[in-house]
């Protein structure tokens, strides 16, 4: 049986009087995640280092009211409304069965700062009302930009979650970054020196 990773030092700092509402989903996703297609096996040795603290320093860099596109799991949506009860968060996830999840755990975490909308992003018909749009290991930047920026309020923010590639990300959504007129599109590397595995985070602000 493949155990769920000890909880790493930098969680209870990461998560401060919520670490026990962190703890209980990390436990529940351990606990369900595979059989419910949420995560693979090989995740649950690594589980709070690369996907609850991997989401969750990047708390700091959000307010107002946030969406998460492809919200899955609860990667990052869930974690950060944890980490943030000051923040409104709306999860928005096409699969019914990821759904059925999402609200299982805002239910089970008492969590009321959580909005689970079953939808596709691009069907989102509420206009650009959102202070930030996130999204963590969806797609491509290119195929990504499209289908948030129209949810973001004019001088809002994209903030997305990406790995190591997300430089060639860049250069190959040059027209879709022009198109959506994003601007100052930066990459930032989060958590240097209090995670093991720092985040990068691309940041680009939303002009109407």
């Amino acid at each position: 049986m493949i155990e769920i990773e000890q909880e790493p030092a930098a969680a209870a700092e990461l998560f401060g009087d919520r670490i026990d509402l962190a703890r209980a989903f990390t436990a529940a996703l351990g606990e369900h995640g595979e059989e419910r297609g949420l995560i693979g096996p090989l995740e649950l040795p690594r589980l709070w280092t690369r996907h609850i603290l991997n989401s969750a320093i990047a708390a700091p860099l959000f307010s107002g009211r946030v969406g998460d596109v492809g919200s899955g799991a609860g990667l990052p949506g869930l974690v950060l409304a944890i980490a943030r009860p000051d923040v409104e968060w709306v999860l928005i996830e096409p699969m019914e069965r990821r759904v059925a999840w999402l609200t299982e755990q805002v239910d089970a975490l008492g969590l009321t700062n959580v909005e689970v909308m079953r939808a596709r992003a691009e069907d989102w018909r509420g206009g650009p009302v959102l202070d930030a749009v996130t999204a963590r290991a969806v797609s491509a930047l290119k195929t990504l930009v499209p289908i948030t920026a129209p949810l973001v309020r004019d001088g809002g923010e994209l903030i997305f979650l990406k790995g190591a590639s997300v430089a060639g990300e860049i250069e190959a959504a040059q027209k879709q970054i022009r198109k959506f007129r994003l601007s100052d599109v930066r990459v930032e590397v989060v958590g240097e020196g209090v995670i093991s595995e720092p985040t990068r985070v691309l940041r680009a602000i939303v002009s109407r």
